[in-house]
């Protein structure tokens, strides 16, 4: 799996319906953050045009992933430098054990930003 497709992957994850009601709010809380990542991250380095096109990209695949999986793929790759703190959102996304609802977290350059 390419770094987009975790990204990609993680988002869908976070926004789809039938998680179980005990790791719902550990997922939502994780995707938010992922999301407000990514969200930060178009709306800083991208001239206006880009960077709102990027943004309404993001927002569209949430609603609706399958219509929208290849803009967002082409945004992550084209726009968007994945640095630590979206990819250690996107992998703790994917590690919550949905059937306990506990979260295992990398922490190792979570939050850091590259220069």
């Amino acid at each position: 799996m390419t770094e987009v497709d975790l990204v990609a992957t993680a988002l869908a994850t976070g926004a789809a319906a039938g998680l179980t009601d005990t790791s719902r709010g550990v997922v939502h809380d994780l995707h938010m953050v992922l999301r407000d990542a990514i969200h930060r991250r178009l709306s800083d380095g991208c001239d206006g045009v880009r960077g709102r096109y990027g943004v309404r990209v993001l927002h569209a695949y949430e609603t609706d992933p399958d219509v929208w999986r290849t803009r967002l793929l082409q945004v992550l790759t084209a726009e968007l430098e994945l640095d630590e703190e979206i990819l250690g959102a996107a992998r703790a996304v994917l590690r919550v054990d949905r059937g306990a609802g506990h979260v295992i977290v990398d922490v190792v350059g979570c939050g850091a930003r590259s220069g």
